[in-house]
Parts: structure tokens; sequence; C-alpha cells
């Protein structure tokens, strides 16, 4: 079970930003599988049959928000 569900990168929220989901498609018929905060950084990783592997960090300096899951 993963906590954080979403995490949007960018300043401004509504326009000009990224948004990824835990269960969103991506590159190519992966989804995201897991969104971990780190000591320095963001991690997504995306699931295609059982690989799982690392797509893409964030350092904490950028502008992010961050959406828990709330079902525990």
């Amino acid at each position: 079970m993963t906590l954080i569900r979403k995490i949007t990168i960018g300043i401004n929220y509504k326009t000009d930003s990224m948004h990824y989901s835990v269960g969103q498609e991506v590159y190519g018929g992966h989804v995201i599988c897991d969104i971990l905060e780190k000591e320095d950084r963001f991690s997504i990783f995306i699931r295609k049959g059982k690989d799982v592997l690392p797509w893409k960090d964030f350092n904490k300096n950028m502008g992010i928000s961050v959406e828990y899951d709330l079902n525990y």
C-alpha cells in the first residue's frame, strides 16, 4: 500500500503543472505503481507485468504538491 496517491510538479497547479497518479497509464503500457518520498526527492516507479522500474525523480526544491491516499 502506498500513502502518496498523486504528485503534482510545477508552481501553477491548474495550468502549467504535470500530474502523476498511482494507477495512471504512462510510457507505452506501464502503470504508475508507487510514489515514494525520500529524504531529498520524490521517486515514481512504474510496473509492466511483473517488472517494476524507477521512472522519474523530482528534487524537493521544485514546486511540488502531494496528495495522500486516505484509505488506510
